[in-house]
C-alpha cells in the first residue's frame, strides 16, 4: 500500500548515516520525527478521500469517467482509512500495555 506511507525505512531518513544506525535520538528529535510522519500519513488519508470523492461527484454530474475508476478511488480511499484505523487501535493496545507495567 504505497499511498499510506509507513514504511518503516522511509519513516526515519536522516543525512547523518551513523544516528540512523544508532538510533539515539534526544527525545525532541523522536517526537519530531513521529509527529512528521504521523501528519504527513493523515494528508494522504486525507488525499485518497478527496479523490475518491471528486471522482464520485463527476460520475454523479454525469462528465466522462470510468466507472472502474471510480469505485478503484473508492476502494483505495475505505482501505487507506480501514488501515489507518487498526495501526490506531494497535498505537493505543501497545501504550495501554505499557501502562500496564509494573515499574
Amino acid at each position: 500500500m504505497q499511498g499510506i506511507g509507513f514504511t518503516p525505512n522511509s519513516a526515519f531518513k536522516t543525512s547523518d548515516s551513523t544516528k540512523a544506525l544508532s538510533n539515539s535520538y534526544t527525545p525532541f528529535e523522536a517526537q519530531q520525527k513521529f509527529s512528521s510522519v504521523l501528519k504527513e500519513s493523515i494528508e494522504k488519508i486525507n488525499e485518497a478521500q478527496n479523490q475518491s470523492d471528486q471522482m464520485t461527484e463527476k460520475l454523479i454530474r454525469g462528465e466522462n469517467v470510468d466507472l472502474h475508476n471510480v469505485m478503484i478511488a473508492s476502494q483505495k480511499a475505505s482501505i487507506t482509512l480501514q488501515t489507518s484505523l487498526e495501526i490506531r487501535n494497535k498505537v493505543i493496545e501497545a501504550y495501554q500495555e505499557i501502562m500496564r507495567m509494573q515499574v
